[in-house]
């Protein structure tokens, strides 16, 4: 019984050195120089719509690789500074509509709508709003996750909040929603994270095992939740069993990505500002993806073997992975 356990456990090591061994460095396919540092980014449709730290959203063609239009938010007006770029911190799409959270002159937040070149704003600083994500969900309703971990699910036509409820005392780190937009995964400081319907705001479940610090981000996908850690952990849960694990990384872990079917993630590793890529069913790492100058804050997979990444650096990185990562 000992030497079969050795035996299997030997094979384990060959396999993970033979991949080790195999694994190389990847440079992107392109980059693209943006308006600014790039605070978000959402693909609809074939094109990408990078939020930027200047007030501007540049929309590039992913066909063609070019910058094709922009949406440009009004300036702030500060008896202080004057006019200044009104920061977009988050940014996403649905049907035609883009949803914006921008900067305010008074340390609250706005929220527009941008359809067919006009944008409105449905959501002003004196309703002191502090969203740090916001979605749209199946319906067109806008879900927000605050940094108070209050989540709110509004409706922009009859301008009212659906609800509001706080589910963590601890401040939220990153939110994303499913494919379908029905569930919401949330993490925060505490290490928690926790899986949430979208429309009825219930907690259907919650991971608190490989974390001991703030989550950064998060990444979901086919039923496995990624998360990137201050801890310098990468948590990995699996909804459907309940297990998980987490690797270790040498720094900080600032983002996280997830292929559609879940079966390729990475994450953001070193001191060089590194992606490393990663099987989650068998925790293997392949490959690196090399070429940002600054520290990665978003990945998003386009398909399996697509993906774009951006730091906080004025360019989006284009990545194409070989058929056996």
């Amino acid at each position: 019984m000992h030497n079969h356990f050795f035996r299997e456990k030997r094979f384990f090591l060959a396999i993970l050195l033979l991949s080790a061994l195999h694994a190389k460095d990847i440079s992107p396919i392109a980059t693209i120089e943006v308006s600014g540092i790039v605070s978000d980014f959402v693909e609809d449709k074939g094109y990408l719509y990078v939020a930027t730290d200047v007030g501007i959203v540049d929309i590039i063609d992913l066909s063609s690789q070019k910058i094709v239009k922009q949406i440009i938010l009004p300036p702030l007006v500060s008896a202080q500074d004057g006019e200044i770029p009104a920061r977009i911190h988050a940014i996403d799409r649905y049907r035609n509509k883009t949803l914006l959270v921008t900067s305010a002159p008074n340390a609250y937040r706005e929220v527009w709508i941008e359809e067919n070149g006009k944008l409105k704003k449905i959501i002003d600083a004196q309703k002191h709003l502090m969203p740090k994500s916001a979605f749209f969900n199946e319906k067109g309703k806008i879900v927000f996750g605050t940094f108070g971990s209050d989540i709110i699910l509004y409706d922009k036509e009859e301008n009212y909040r659906i609800y509001e409820n706080h589910i963590s005392e601890s401040t939220m780190g990153g939110m994303v929603l499913s494919s379908d937009k029905k569930k919401m995964i949330i993490s925060d400081e505490s290490g928690m994270v926790k899986v949430i319907d979208v429309n009825s705001s219930k907690i259907e479940k919650e991971y608190s095992k490989e974390h001991v610090d703030n989550i950064y981000k998060v990444a979901y996908s086919n039923g496995i939740i990624v998360t990137a850690g201050q801890d310098r952990r990468v948590g990995v849960y699996f909804t459907d069993s309940g297990d998980s694990y987490h690797l270790k990384s040498d720094f900080l872990v600032y983002c996280v990505g997830l292929s559609p079917d879940g079966t390729t993630a990475v994450y953001s590793s070193g001191m060089e500002h590194h992606l490393q890529l990663f099987n989650p069913a068998t925790k293997s790492k392949g490959n690196r993806l090399v070429g940002h100058y600054a520290t990665p804050t978003k990945i998003l997979f386009i398909n399996e073997r697509a993906l774009i990444s951006t730091g906080d650096e004025d360019k989006v990185f284009f990545w194409l992975l070989p058929e056996h990562p």
